[in-house]
Parts: C-alpha cells; sequence; structure tokens
C-alpha cells in the first residue's frame, strides 16, 4: 500500500508543465535531448512560424514571465465543504466557492479541464481604487489567508490599485493574465469566455486574451449600453457603455436568435411555397448591373432606383424574370421586388454587435439581423434590492445580459457548465436558476474571494450592516451565497411548478488536508511524532474525500454512496471509481472482513475501468493488517490501493 504524500503528484492540482511537455513529446519526439528540449530542433520543425526576438509583435509588461509561471505553478492546497451554507447538498450540482479565484482555478483542471460552455466573469475595472489581488506563487496558500485580512488598522484595503502606485496596468495585467490562462483549460472545444470591461483596460484585455486564446478565436466585442443618465464626463463626454468581449475555445459562432417567418404567404398559390416580396436593388455595383429590365406583361422598363443597382447581372436577372421571380409594379413610377421564398431564408437572426436597443437594426423584410435585449445596471441594482429590501450592490450587472450570453453561447443542456470566477453579487448564479425555470438544465459555478467589508466605507457600510444582521462575517462571498438562496427561493416562488435545481454547494479554500513534513531543527522528536499521522488536525472525513475528488479529477458532485462494512464507513465514488474507508482505527482481526466486503460491493458496482481504493495510512493497527489488506485486495483485482 503507497502512501500518498505532498511529494506525490496526486495531492497537487494539475502539473500545467508536466502536460505541455508530454504534449510536446508526443508532438515532436526528435526535439527532446536527454530529457530537454532542444529549441534549435523546434525551431527547425516549426519552419518560417517562429518570431525572431527583433520582430516579435505582442503586449510585453514587468511581470509577466512571473505571471506565467504562476499560471503553471500547481497549487497545494483543496477545498472544504460547508454543509451549513448550503442548500440541498445532496441533489444540488452547483458549486460556490469562496476563496483566491487563482487558487481555485488551479484546483478545478483535473476535474474541469474541457467541460465549461460558458465562462462570464466581472472583474475589477482597474479605475483607480479596484480591489486586485496580491498574488505569491512562492506561497499561494498563506499568501490568499493573509490577503483576506489584509487591511489596515483604519480598515482600508491594503491591496487597492492607485494609479499613483506607478504600476497601475502592470499590477491588472498580473492578475488577469494567469487567471486567464487558467481559464481556456476549463473551456469545452465548443465554449465560450465573455469579460466585461470599460474603457480603462479594454484595449490591454483585448490584446492578452488575443494572445491567450488565439486571436482567430475572437468572436466579438459587443458594445452594451449600461446606463440611460448622465454621469460626470470626461473630456465632456459622458460615458454610457462597456464592453463585453467573448473568444471562443475554437473556431465557432454564437447561436443568433431562430427566425420567425410570420409574414410569409403565398397570395398567388405559387407551388415553390410561401414567399415575401423583397428588396431587389444592391447599394454597390458587382459589375454590369445598372441596365433597365422590361416587365414581359406590360413592356414597361425600370432602372434601378436612384444610387443603387441590380444585384444580378443581366443574364441572371433575364432567367430570374424567366422564372416569375420579379414581381412588377404594373405602372411606370413603381419599383420591382424580388419574390423571396421561406425555404431560402436564413433560419438564424444574426447578432449586431451594438447592444444598445433592442429594436436597433433590425431587417424586417427577411430579419437577418437583431440587436441583442439587455436592461442596464440599474435592472442589476433594483432586483438586488428587491432581493435584500436594501441596496446592498449598487452596480450589479443586470440578470438579462447574463441571460442574452447564456443564450448566444449555445448552452441549454444538462452537462452544460456555467462559471464565474469573479462571482461578485452572484447574478450569474441567479441568472442560470431563472433561464432553467423556463427552459434546459444549467449548472454553475461561482467562485468569489472573502474580500473584507469596510463598515466605515460609504459604498459599503450598507452590506457590513447586513452581514451583520445575518450574522456572518463582513465579507461579499457571504453576500453572494444569500443572493443566490433568496434567488432560488424567489425563481421557486415564480416557477411553482419547477422542480430543476435551486440549491448549490459551498466550499472553502484552505491548505492540503496532508500534512507536509516540516522539520523543526529545534523539537526533531517532536517533529517526528507529528509525522506519524499524515492527516492534519480538525479534518474531517468529508474534507479529505472532498480533496481526494479534486485530486484525481473526479467531479464535485459526483454520486457517492455509502456503506457500513466491517463496522467501518466506505464510500464508493462515481459508481466504484473510487473506493475510500477513512475511519480512523481498523484492527489486524477486521482487515479480512472489511476487505472482502470492499470486493463484493466493488464487484456489484461493476465499474467501467480501473478503481482506485484509499485507506487512512494511520488507521491500521500494524503493518500486517496493513499488508493482508492490500493483498486481499491485489487478489481480486483491486491492485491500485493507496493510504493517506
Amino acid at each position: 500500500m503507497k502512501p500518498l504524500t505532498v511529494a506525490d503528484p496526486q495531492s497537487k492540482s494539475q502539473d500545467s508543465v508536466a502536460n505541455n511537455i508530454a504534449i510536446l513529446r508526443e508532438l515532436f519526439p526528435e526535439v527532446f535531448n536527454e530529457g530537454k528540449v532542444d529549441f534549435d530542433v523546434l525551431k527547425q520543425m516549426l519552419g518560417g512560424s517562429v518570431a525572431e526576438p527583433d520582430e516579435k509583435y505582442g503586449l510585453n509588461w514587468h511581470g509577466k514571465r512571473a505571471a506565467r509561471q504562476l499560471a503553471l505553478t500547481p497549487s497545494m492546497g483543496t477545498l472544504r465543504p460547508v454543509l451549513d451554507d448550503s442548500v440541498d447538498w445532496e441533489t444540488t450540482r452547483n458549486i460556490v466557492i469562496e476563496g483566491d479565484n487563482l487558487e481555485v482555478l488551479k484546483l478545478l483542471q483535473k476535474s474541469y479541464s474541457g467541460k465549461v460552455k460558458l465562462i462570464y466573469i466581472d472583474p475589477p475595472y482597474n479605475t483607480g481604487g479596484d480591489f486586485v489581488y496580491k498574488d505569491d506563487f512562492r506561497d499561494s496558500i498563506g499568501n490568499y489567508q493573509r490577503t483576506i485580512g489584509d487591511i489596515d488598522d483604519t480598515g482600508n484595503r491594503l491591496t487597492t490599485n492607485s494609479e499613483a502606485g506607478g504600476r497601475f496596468h502592470t499590477n491588472w495585467l498580473n492578475m488577469m493574465y494567469p487567471r486567464l490562462k487558467l481559464a481556456r483549460n476549463l473551456l469545452r472545444e465548443d465554449g465560450i469566455i465573455a469579460v466585461s470591461i470599460d474603457d480603462h483596460e479594454f484595449a490591454r484585455l483585448h490584446e492578452i486574451m488575443s494572445e491567450v486564446f488565439g486571436e482567430e478565436n475572437s468572436l466579438v466585442v459587443f458594445v452594451w449600453k449600461r446606463r440611460t443618465g448622465a454621469m460626470d464626463s470626461v473630456n465632456n463626454v459622458s460615458t454610457d457603455h462597456e464592453y463585453i468581449v467573448c473568444f471562443s475555445r475554437t473556431s465557432i459562432s454564437l447561436a443568433g436568435e431562430a427566425r420567425t417567418f410570420e409574414k410569409y404567404s403565398n397570395s398567388d398559390g405559387d407551388s415553390r411555397g410561401d414567399w415575401i416580396a423583397d428588396n431587389l436593388s444592391a447599394a454597390k455595383p458587382g459589375g454590369d448591373t445598372f441596365y433597365p429590365i422590361k416587365d414581359p406583361q406590360t413592356g414597361f422598363e425600370y432602372w434601378p432606383p436612384k444610387g443603387r443597382f441590380w444585384p444580378y447581372s443581366r443574364e441572371t436577372m433575364a432567367r430570374k424574370i424567366a422564372e416569375n421571380r420579379i414581381i412588377f409594379p404594373g405602372r411606370k413610377d413603381g419599383t420591382p421586388l424580388l419574390k423571396r421564398f421561406k425555404n431560402e431564408a436564413k433560419s438564424i437572426v444574426q447578432p449586431v454587435s451594438s447592444w444598445i436597443n433592442p429594436n436597433s437594426m433590425r431587417d424586417e423584410q427577411n430579419g437577418s439581423v437583431k440587436s441583442l435585449t439587455s436592461g442596464h445596471t440599474s435592472e442589476g441594482t433594483k432586483i438586488v434590492k428587491e432581493l435584500f429590501g436594501e441596496k446592498i450592490f449598487v452596480y450589479a450587472k443586470p440578470m438579462s445580459l447574463i441571460t442574452e450570453l447564456l443564450v448566444q453561447a449555445g448552452s441549454s443542456e444538462r452537462d452544460d457548465i456555467i462559471l464565474d470566477f469573479f462571482a461578485g453579487s452572484g447574478t450569474t448564479g441567479h441568472a442560470v436558476m431563472a433561464l432553467n425555470a423556463e427552459v434546459g438544465n444549467r449548472r454553475f459555478i461561482l467562485v468569489q474571494l472573502p474580500e473584507p467589508l469596510n463598515p466605515s466605507a460609504d459604498d459599503q457600510k450598507t452590506a457590513a450592516e447586513f452581514c451583520k444582521t445575518l450574522g456572518k462575517p463582513l465579507n461579499i462571498a457571504e453576500l453572494t451565497k444569500e443572493r443566490l438562496r433568496r434567488a432560488g427561493k424567489k425563481v421557486k416562488a415564480e416557477t411553482p411548478m419547477f422542480a430543476g435545481d435551486i440549491g448549490f454547494r459551498v466550499y472553502k479554500l484552505d491548505s492540503s488536508n496532508i500534512r507536509p513534513w516540516d522539520p523543526k531543527p529545534d523539537d526533531l522528536e517532536g517533529t517526528v511524532w507529528n509525522s506519524v499521522e499524515h492527516i492534519k488536525d480538525g479534518r474531517t472525513p468529508d474534507d479529505i474525500l472532498t480533496e481526494l475528488l479534486l485530486k484525481l479529477g473526479l467531479d464535485l458532485c459526483v454520486p457517492i454512496e455509502t456503506k457500513t462494512i466491517a463496522d467501518k464507513v466506505v464510500h464508493s465514488v462515481g459508481g466504484g471509481v473510487l473506493l475510500v474507508c477513512l475511519d480512523e482505527k481498523i484492527t489486524t482481526k477486521q482487515v479480512e472482513e472489511l476487505a472482502l466486503g470492499i470486493v463484493e460491493w466493488h464487484k456489484a458496482l461493476a465499474p467501467a475501468g480501473d478503481s482506485q481504493a484509499v485507506f487512512r495510512d494511520s488507521a491500521f493497527e500494524d503493518d500486517i493488517g496493513k499488508t493482508n489488506l492490500t493483498a486481499i485486495l491485489a487478489q481480486h483485482g483491486l491492485t491500485n490501493v493507496r493510504s493517506l
């Protein structure tokens, strides 16, 4: 039975560097020389695709190399379940994680790589007073634990990114870059990421997203009208818009909107079906397209309207007339029209990039384009006030904005995962539940830092007081969870027939449950005795089981069955893919009954593929019992047995 230690790859989040090397070795085995990459050979293999250093184009800043390294450094942390904060723990497939989103994204890599349909984030806009994370790859979990208490004596956040700090854009880029790198790994092949931003960092955001996702996968930059009233202006212009930058994992398209065909009819009984009288002229010439056409019934001739042209050559136009595809007005001063049949029309309405007016840019004849529909920030503020009774969040995104993104991403299936790792007020989770009540069965994963609220600050006073009334810690993550609790009840009240998921599981980021080897020179004897138990004090079986799910790449909401065998609690995860017994005492006499009981249950479960069994190392009375249990399991095909 091999112990699972901190040094074991299975005790860490996904090692991106090792994965990249494995992929490179598979593609170009000849570039490896004694285990190292020969870049001269690699350049030869890539031919002219390698950029020369003095001609390289891109966005560079101080700390970019460290930011890239930060994304590649595995996390030594874990997530600990918080059942008391959760809703419908046993049945829900939604997840809310309280913690630093960089570490959380690392921890999600094994379980959710290539599985997320839509990522929407509304990160700090870097206006000079926004919160920017202080990342430290050398001590990521310790850094997080310091960050959530990182305030001075007056309650001011020490991590506010001030323009006077000298590294204004650099700090923001160093925060965003590794998070976007990790986010890309989580997207499905048909996945989409949408990022809200304003003018302060729009240009730099688009540049780093082009680098991370590939500029060929840039879908669109939506311009969203976020408010109707005026506000303080810059250069005598009141800015009322923001951007939503959309990229895909691979080259795909947005969903658009299904066409409606109410205006099509068949007044003349045409055998080709329903049709509409559509515009015949074109705005630009396409060759010999300015000429008169003749009505074969009346002999009247018609030229294109002033400043326009016919869309067809003379030969094609003659054929259209012969096929009865041109509708003549029957008088000299009229304009010919084109008979366009329903079965020839596009089935999809294309959205336009200006997300400003619900009715703008619509082509009434063929419905080819449409502006997407969304409310303003006032809608988001109103919804939050209705839920809480107070203005807890002033600039919350409107649910209609997220809903439209969900639709455009083509999200509808049961297994569609929606991720928001700057969850804030929880609008994304609320929108998913509300849209599911209409159609679909999506699930969400939200991540929010427990950013402290300052009761003395005017913009945080109301939120801080509300946390006090709830008896909760004064931080934003508590408000995110409370919003979702109230939102779920509201969705259920408004759609009583809806039997879908309105719950969520809560997890909190923490250090690993496995105790690291940390010798103290002044107390070596105490260090040795403390290391006998590999599990940290105060960690529960649920904590350990959650870490196993993450480190072995299983969904946090995977089905788990529990059975008592030889008076010991045994968990079957994913239909027997993982068998876990975390009881603290297993006597030598119990070993055979426990092992044979696990073997019998495993046969009944009949999982596809290999299974793994995990036990608490310190639980065994002696090494003989541990050896015997391992041998019995191996005799019956369970050869992958680990301890921790």
